[in-house]
Formats: structure tokens, C-alpha cells, sequence
């Protein structure tokens, strides 16, 4: 690490601490030639694998605002927006890959934006999974109340029928 002050080409770490969320290390450095102080910040890098095959880095604003446009006319703000793409960051690093498939990203998105908005998430949903005919959004609706009424496949407008009720209707 040069210093920033006289481009001394090393320096000596003087001490060294983690940020609340554990994404970036500070670090206090001191020069042996100029002897003056500098903090540096590192983290990790996170790259993002396209469907080309290219490679960029990941990028936060990317994400909210490829959700904002799923959330446009909703009350979401844009604090809610940069918590969700800070919940998708940390997702993904604790996934421990240096690359990340777009498509990856795009799944990590879903759950956080479900829980946010979920016309915003049907919105999202929509388009990412290519949802083709209204049979697709009706299958999405039906998981997301299922959910949200924690059941799985249940219909609980209908009554229950009974067993002798059936066979009653069907002779």
C-alpha cells in the first residue's frame, strides 16, 4: 500500500476492525518513511456473470433500481429500496462465491421484495420469470396467498367436504 502522502511504496497495518455488518475492514496504516497515519477500507469483490458471458462488477444501485421500476406507483421508498438491496448484497457475499450468475441475483431479489411490496414482487416476478399468460400470474397469487395465509395448496374459502358427503354426491 502506497502512502498516500509521500508514495512510499509500503506501509504497516497499526490496527485492523471489521464494520457493524462485517462487509468491510478498516484498517489504520503508518508509514515508515513519513511516519504520518491513513486509514484504508477494503472489501471483497463481487462479480456479476451475465447471460453474455461478460463480467461486471456488482453494483447496489443496479439492484434498487431494477426493483424501483417494479415499485413505481407503490408506497415503498427509498430507504426501503436501499435495504433491500443491502439484503440482496449479503445474501449473495454469504453465499462465498467471487461470481455470482445474474440469474442467482435475480431469486435473491424475490424473497426481500415479497416481503416489501407484493404487487411490486408480482411486478418483478412477472418479468424476470417471463410469466407468459394469466395462468402464470394466477399460480403466483395462489403461492403468495397460500403463503402469506401460511397453508400450502389450501383453498380456504371452500368448506370442507366430507368423505360420506362425496360419495353421497356421487351415486
Amino acid at each position: 500500500m502506497h502512502c498516500p502522502f509521500c508514495r512510499h511504496p509500503d506501509s504497516r497495518v497499526v490496527d485492523s476492525r471489521t464494520s457493524d455488518d462485517g462487509s468491510t475492514i478498516r484498517r489504520r496504516r503508518q508509514c515508515p518513511h513519513c511516519n504520518r497515519r491513513f486509514t484504508t477500507v477494503e472489501t471483497a469483490s463481487l462479480s456479476v456473470v451475465k447471460r453474455s458471458g461478460a463480467t461486471e462488477p456488482f453494483s447496489r444501485e443496479k439492484i434498487a433500481g431494477g426493483v424501483r421500476k417494479a415499485c413505481q406507483g407503490r408506497p415503498v421508498s427509498e430507504d426501503d429500496l436501499a435495504l433491500l438491496a443491502q439484503k440482496v448484497e449479503e445474501t449473495l457475499r454469504s453465499a462465498g462465491s467471487a461470481e455470482i450468475d445474474a440469474y442467482e441475483i435475480g431469486l435473491a431479489i424475490l424473497g426481500p421484495l415479497r416481503e416489501l411490496d407484493e404487487v411490486a414482487y408480482l411486478r418483478f416476478a412477472s418479468v424476470y420469470q417471463a410469466f407468459d399468460s394469466l395462468e402464470d400470474f394466477e399460480a403466483a397469487i395462489t403461492v403468495l396467498r397460500a403463503e402469506r395465509d401460511g397453508t400450502e395448496d389450501v383453498d380456504d374459502t371452500a368448506e370442507p367436504v366430507q368423505p360420506e358427503d362425496e360419495a353421497a354426491r356421487t351415486s
